[in-house]
């Protein structure tokens, strides 16, 4: 049962369960995406812990301008450019004028006479002016780094959270797909032990065929004998072909499921006798072993709920300020033509903090809370109802293997039985003390006590297989 992977003569690959069970772990598709998964998950969590690092940018940008912006100096009235702040700067300046022309007569050359500026662009209609220029460039570095911000740390647990649900349904995908290929592989070993039995009947079909036509021949059978053992015959060869066919199709799925070309030849070794023995065992390990703790529909609930209590808390954490350092540098260009060359590049930079206080959103956050809450009751009524459910699916698979247990001694039992009568009937019919019909009855008890004995390991190790899933056995356990 626990050989390894051999090749027949034939180029026939002969698999064990556990080497089944090994190329279904590196080979099955569900598993390969269920790890993937987790590796998605796991990026996520990473770039989530990126937020607490400081985000830098690099930007650019130009600025044609269409239509200047216009500024208005002057007081309310049209056209009043002399008045209001005009002559208010004008008063304002005067000590400052007589001061210098004062130390221009006393020190000539000293102060370089002033030469205005050029008049800007003005609207004569009202006396505003034009400000700015037509190109407007800019580029540089910005940075922000978060100080204080609770919401962001409650995600970055959430993200954990996360990935521990992805590593929990990757285990469901194992263990389905475990079950999966025992399920698979007994069905093989049924059907080669259905082929077995059936094969069996045919040839003591044609036996029987052989020596009724032999007594027929010589006058010592009737021609009903002669005619019920040939189409005893005839009958036999149907179960033959269709137990042959259960073999490949039980192959084919079965090579499905673990990941191999179904045009590969492959066999599987062992016997329902090799778990036959172990049958008393087996219930009474996973009777008193049978625990919740395992099971990955309980613990994915768990997880989830896990998920929402943090979730609560990061909408909680949104009434809470948030401080930030923020820092840029950039540089400025104004000009009205495309010469670079002559360009004056002006920095700007400036480092900061700021704080952010929520006061107010129309009560958004709070029902965000509220919203969470009753999603995590929705998930606590599903939990208790799921908990319900395996517990019946674990008495239920306890009960088959029970029954399953209970019949094959039974069969077991019963097949001494019907082998012995068989025996009698074929020696009592070889030397005419018996009938044909007496023949076929008691192989007909001996074929159904046999298939009886080999159901009743199959709907053991198949209801097995089940209470393994749903307790969360893995493959090494």
């Amino acid at each position: 049962m626990a050989a390894s992977a051999q090749s027949a003569p034939d180029s026939t690959l002969v698999l064990s369960l556990d080497d089944a069970l090994k190329i279904a772990l590196s080979e099955n598709v569900s598993v390969k995406v269920a790890d993937l998964e987790v590796r998605r998950s796991r990026y996520a969590k990473a770039g989530t812990y990126a937020s607490l690092f400081p985000q830098i940018n690099a930007s650019g940008s130009f600025q044609h301008t269409i239509e200047k912006q216009t500024m208005y100096m002057g007081g309310s009235g049209s056209g009043s450019s002399g008045g209001g702040m005009s002559s208010m700067f004008a008063a304002a300046f005067e000590p400052i004028n007589y001061y210098i022309t004062e130390l221009m007569k006393q020190h000539p050359g000293a102060i370089a006479p002033y030469t205005p500026a050029p008049e800007p662009e003005t609207d004569d209609s009202d006396g505003g002016i034009k400000v700015g220029r037509s190109n407007t460039w800019s580029a540089g570095i910005n940075a922000s780094m978060p100080i204080v911000n609770a919401q962001l740390w409650q995600s970055l647990g959430l993200s954990g959270d996360q990935v521990e649900l992805a590593v929990e349904k990757a285990r469901e995908s194992r263990l389905g797909m475990v079950s999966s290929v025992k399920q698979a592989y007994y069905s093989v070993l049924m059907a080669k032990e259905s082929y077995k039995v059936y094969e069996a009947v045919f040839q003591n079909a044609v036996e029987n065929y052989k020596l009724t036509e032999m007594r027929y021949n010589a006058q010592k059978a009737s021609e009903l004998d002669f005619t019920r053992a040939k189409s005893s015959l005839a009958s036999a060869i149907p179960n033959v072909y269709n137990s042959l066919n259960a073999i490949q199709l039980a192959l084919w799925q079965l090579k499905a499921v673990i990941g191999l070309d179904l045009d590969r030849d492959i066999d599987v070794s062992g016997s329902f006798d090799d778990y036959a023995d172990l049958m008393f065992r087996d219930i009474h390990e996973l009777s008193d072993t049978a625990s919740l703790d395992g099971n990955t529909q309980l613990r994915q609930l768990s997880a989830q709920a896990e998920m929402l209590s943090r979730q609560i808390r990061m909408q909680q954490a949104a009434y809470i300020p948030t401080l930030s350092l923020a820092f840029a540098y950039n540089y400025n260009a104004m000009a009205e033509n495309f010469d670079f060359s002559t360009y004056r590049w002006t920095p700007y930079s400036y480092v900061g903090l700021q704080l952010n206080i929520p006061i107010f959103s129309g009560g958004q956050r709070f029902h965000t809370i509220k919203q969470t809450r009753v999603q995590k009751e929705e998930l606590e009524l599903q939990r208790i109802n799921a908990e319900r459910q395996i517990r019946i699916a674990i008495r239920q698979s306890l009960s088959t293997m029970d029954t399953a247990m209970k019949t094959y001694d039974a069969a077991k039992d019963a097949l001494e039985s019907a082998e012995k009568a068989y025996d009698i009937a074929s020696k009592s019919y070889q030397v005419g003390k018996s009938t044909l019909t007496d023949l076929n009855n008691t192989e007909l008890v001996l074929t159904q006590t046999r298939m009886q004995l080999l159901q009743s390991v199959y709907n053991f190790l198949n209801a097995k297989t089940g209470l393994e899933q749903t307790l969360g056995y893995d493959y090494n356990e």
